[in-house]
């Protein structure tokens, strides 16, 4: 019966799934990991942007519903992934860039939907445990990959080079520029040419810098995990001394 139940519901499965998932932000963070792996070591043209676009769309989706993100959200995220990895595979097979750059504007859209919702849960959530120090820091992990997909962005679609000097910049030239402007680290071998990109620069330095030293700082300091482990052995003790009054009571 319950069974049946359930298959006569489509919402009800989403919600069955969606439960084994909930709140598992060290996943997202490994998703974000693994995108940022296939960023750098993929180039962002022909069949492996449609191993990229997958990456991403996944880690959209997990992100949107351990989030605690609607059904009908999730369901949208995973059309709108569809879309974006057909968009990527049209844009690979005719080797028309106009798909792709489509595919990536979605693709950026999503991802801060879905790291918007991660970051809502972190607040809203009323205390600082692990999981939300990972969500936390999957939502900064994330702030590169944007970052990064915005710079590929404007370099397919400007005329001129995106960095003075590397007039032929790679996906991987793209992740490592976002990854030390975000962390302030500033090699300088890598410079922007000119504008939108040195705005786009000093907005993800600003952004980085903010949410690392007020957020992630501030769940940080209020993590105290020998509390949570005291208080379960606690609540472990106080449990098994009204069982053995019990048993003396009722020999």
């Amino acid at each position: 019966m319950e069974e049946a139940a359930t298959s006569a519901r489509p919402g009800r499965r989403w919600l069955v799934r969606a439960e084994h998932v909930r709140d598992a932000f060290g996943l997202v963070l490994l998703l974000v990991l693994l995108t940022y792996v296939l960023t750098s070591l993929l180039g962002d043209r022909g069949w492996k942007a449609v191993i990229l676009c997958l990456a991403t769309s996944a880690t959209s989706i997990v992100a949107l519903t351990s989030s605690h993100a609607s059904p009908r959200l999730v369901r949208a995220a995973v059309w709108i992934s569809a879309l974006t990895v057909l968009l990527a595979v049209i844009a690979a097979a005719s080797g028309a860039h106009l798909w792709l750059n489509f595919s990536s504007a979605i693709q950026v859209v999503l991802l801060a939907v879905a790291m918007a919702a991660v970051l809502r849960r972190v607040i809203a959530n009323a205390g600082a445990d692990s999981r939300t120090i990972l969500g936390a820091i999957s939502v900064y992990t994330v702030l590169g990959l944007l970052f990064t997909v915005l710079y590929t962005f404007i370099a397919r679609v400007q005329s001129g080079p995106f960095f003075e000097g590397h007039p032929q910049a790679g996906g991987s030239d793209f992740i490592f520029f976002s990854y030390t402007t975000l962390t302030t680290t500033g090699f300088g071998n890598l410079v922007p040419g000119g504008q939108p990109a040195r705005m786009l620069t000093g907005l993800e330095m600003l952004t980085g810098q903010i949410f690392l030293v007020t957020l992630v700082a501030g769940l940080v300091s209020l993590w105290r995990p020998g509390e949570l482990l005291k208080r379960r052995r606690e609540d472990g003790i106080g449990a098994k001394v009204p069982q053995a009054g019990e048993e003396r009571a009722n020999p």
